[in-house]
């Protein structure tokens, strides 16, 4: 293990934290707000931790996937825990252990909160909650290579590999450096081009500023205590399609760029994301008008919205969807675990995975008529690798076991099944509102201290897709 190498990384981490803090330090200037001063102490904190890890003289450059996965947890974790502080040290979370869920919740783009309103804050924390989502949406580690080589020997590479979401990574372009630079440039210009969309149908600027960084890291946190319940038909329908665009692989975007829009089209993933969210939300409408007397195009908006926000894992929201009808419930439910798309900034299980295991399972169907046919789990008309396959039922494997102990010590605190099953699935899947007690119109307040530090476990595992959290765990990760 490179522990100096690891060190290294993590004091230019920090170190970049403090310097994306002056931007709600400026916001509390701006609004002469005396908040302000937590970032200040954040600030000084992150130079004292960057001077001091930076210094550290590395031995050697190796650097392998061991490395990059602890890195990666580390980087998290430790960004986590300074994230906290300007909540803590200003009051409006006196609670340390809820200002960690509130700001891993932001960072891992989760959205779920602890805070049963949020109208009360100030606006640099309703800023920083809602910059947290931008930052950690693409991926901090991304953000680092963009700007910076770290370590040598393949470093690149390994990092961000352990923080991509989906079951595989690959370069855009022959430079990862360059590959970085170009998610963030399409992240980025998304980005304004949502800010622009929203403060041109009437929506305040700061509101405009800070539902599109929520939007393009998928996250959730809102600056309303309805979130976006009070928003015109016109702004709904603006979130809705850069939720659905921001579920889409980055990819498929830069193909676009390119004007590669035959290789884009072939993308089997992003086709049945877009099935699956047109079949959802179509199923809902029709569920809603039959059960609910609900008028089927206006149905049909607000379904499209739920549906956008949970599949994408944003978490924003317009109505009390705990209310709608089981059977609209179940699709929700459903669409919770699959997810966006591998490469986008959503959460879930991924629209990737869902399709190898059904495949895979078609596959092993056919095995059993015909045990001497040889056949492969095909994805995009190429041959899915054996070490991918092995990959995606390892995480299903995973997946469940941490579920099943999140739900188990979940119970202890709340009568209520579907409000522990669905606080686990919004946490795990990184979507925010769950059902019942949990609720879009609810908060996660009520969950003991163990609860809540076993739902951040699992923001946290559920961003970094499992296993650079679980290494985190093993005693031979951290042999030399």
């Amino acid at each position: 293990m490179n522990y100096r190498s690891i060190a290294n990384i993590l004091g230019w981490i920090v170190g970049i934290e403090g310097l994306i803090m002056v931007l709600p330090l400026l916001c509390a200037v701006v609004y002469r707000e005396p908040t302000g001063v937590g970032f200040v102490v954040s600030i000084a904190l992150c130079a004292v931790c960057w001077l001091g890890l930076t210094r550290i003289k590395k031995k050697h450059d190796r650097f392998y996937a061991r490395e990059g996965y602890v890195t990666v947890a580390l980087a998290w974790i430790l960004m986590s825990l300074i994230g906290a502080v300007p909540f803590t040290i200003c009051g409006e979370i006196p609670n340390y252990l809820d200002a960690v869920f509130e700001i891993v919740s932001g960072f891992t783009t989760t959205g779920a909160s602890i805070l049963p309103e949020v109208e009360s804050l100030s606006h640099c924390m309703l800023f920083w909650r809602s910059f947290s989502h931008w930052f950690g949406g693409m991926g901090v580690l991304v953000f680092v290579l963009a700007i910076l080589p770290l370590a040598g020997g393949g470093s690149s590479f390994a990092l961000m590999q352990a923080e991509s979401p989906g079951p595989s990574v690959s370069k855009l372009v022959p430079h990862l450096k360059a590959t970085a630079r170009h998610l963030y440039g399409i992240y980025a210009g998304m980005t304004l081009a949502e800010m622009v969309l929203l403060a041109l149908g009437g929506m305040p600027l700061f509101h405009a500023i800070c539902l599109s960084f929520g939007t393009a890291g998928t996250g959730g946190f809102g600056v309303l205590n309805d979130s976006c319940g009070s928003y015109s038909p016109y702004l709904q329908v603006v979130l809705t399609i850069f939720m659905v665009l921001f579920g889409v692989n980055f990819e498929f975007f830069f193909l676009c760029v390119l004007r590669r829009f035959r290789d884009a089209l072939r993308m089997e993933e992003v086709r049945w994301y877009f099935i699956i969210f047109g079949g959802a939300t179509l199923f809902i409408a029709v569920d809603l008008a039959l059960r609910q007397g609900m008028n089927f195009f206006y149905g049909l908006q607000q379904s499209a919205f739920q549906v956008a926000s949970v599949m994408t894992t944003t978490g924003f929201s317009t109505c009390d969807f705990d209310l709608w009808p089981h059977f609209s419930k179940m699709v929700m439910l459903i669409c919770m675990f699959i997810g966006a798309c591998a490469g986008s900034t959503g959460g879930g299980m991924k629209v990737s995975r869902v399709l190898i295991y059904a495949k895979a399972g078609i596959r092993e169907a056919r095995t059993l008529i015909r045990p001497r046919k040889v056949s492969t789990v095909k994805l995009d008309g190429v041959s899915v690798d054996s070490s991918v396959l092995r990959g995606a039922m390892m995480f299903l494997a995973c997946y469940v076991g941490i579920y099943a102990v999140s739900l188990l010590v979940l119970s202890l605190d709340c009568e209520s099944f579907e409000t522990c099953f669905t606080a686990v699935a919004a946490t795990f899947n990184n979507i925010g509102p769950g059902f019942a007690g949990v609720g879009p119109m609810c908060n996660f307040g009520f969950f003991s201290p163990l609860s809540k530090l076993v739902l951040t476990f699992d923001m946290l595992a559920g961003r970094l897709e499992i296993f650079p959290m679980l290494l985190l765990l093993i005693p031979s990760t951290w042999r030399r």
